[in-house]
């Protein structure tokens, strides 16, 4: 099949890396809790593009820069930290109450924005990056010349199934949630709260290593 070999075994092993916890589903998942099932859907949506970028990269080559530089890694590691602590602050200083409305919801949530946040922590995380160039080629015949294909194929069916599962993720941890949200007092808590998961999140990508 285009120079992939055990595609099925691929499909399998990336659902059960899939449903593993990373740094993406606490992402997702701190933006389904604290804003909603729209958010959540966007925070998926950008996961995903950022997916798909680094498919295409690691399927050029260009992730081998990453794994090779040690000065490229840092600079992408901190910036991608340097980006979840600012969102974990902004939510931690937000003072607007939860939507417990469609009309509020509509007015206080930028979809856009939160699509952009999805699609840049996705990409400044290099251990990301690593895990495609690693992963991915496992599956790909070793005898290939031309292995942009096959790459490109892996990279996408696995971005598939990951949106699927996230998706789901979303939807459940929103509906979850959002009868909570309705009591004013708990409803900032868990907004503060999932701003602080963001902050510790952003430590955690900052402290990662190469290995």
């Amino acid at each position: 099949m285009n120079g992939i070999i055990h595609y099925e075994t691929f499909i399998l092993t990336g659902l059960l890396l899939n449903i593993t916890p990373g740094n993406d589903t606490i992402f997702i998942l701190s933006r389904s809790m604290a804003q909603g099932k729209k958010a959540g859907f966007m925070s998926v949506l950008g996961i995903a593009t950022g997916s798909l970028i680094h498919t295409i990269l690691a399927a050029f080559g260009l992730s081998i820069i990453i794994a090779k530089s040690i000065l490229v890694f840092s600079i992408i590691k901190y910036a991608g930290a340097a980006y979840l602590l600012y969102i974990g602050y902004q939510m931690l200083m937000d003072k607007t109450r939860l939507n417990t409305d469609v009309s509020f919801s509509e007015k206080s949530i930028n979809l856009k924005k939160i699509y952009r946040d999805g699609v840049i922590t996705n990409v400044l995380n290099p251990k990301v990056a690593l895990f495609f160039i690693s992963f991915l080629p496992q599956f790909i015949d070793s005898g290939l010349k031309n292995t942009i294909v096959p790459f490109i194929t892996l990279g996408i069916t696995f971005t598939i199934t990951g949106t699927i599962w996230c998706l789901f993720l979303a939807n459940f941890s929103s509906i979850i949630f959002a009868k909570l949200k309705y009591n004013k007092k708990l409803s900032n808590y868990i907004n503060k709260s999932c701003g602080a998961v963001l902050i510790g999140l952003g430590i955690k990508v900052a402290l990662t290593n190469k290995n």
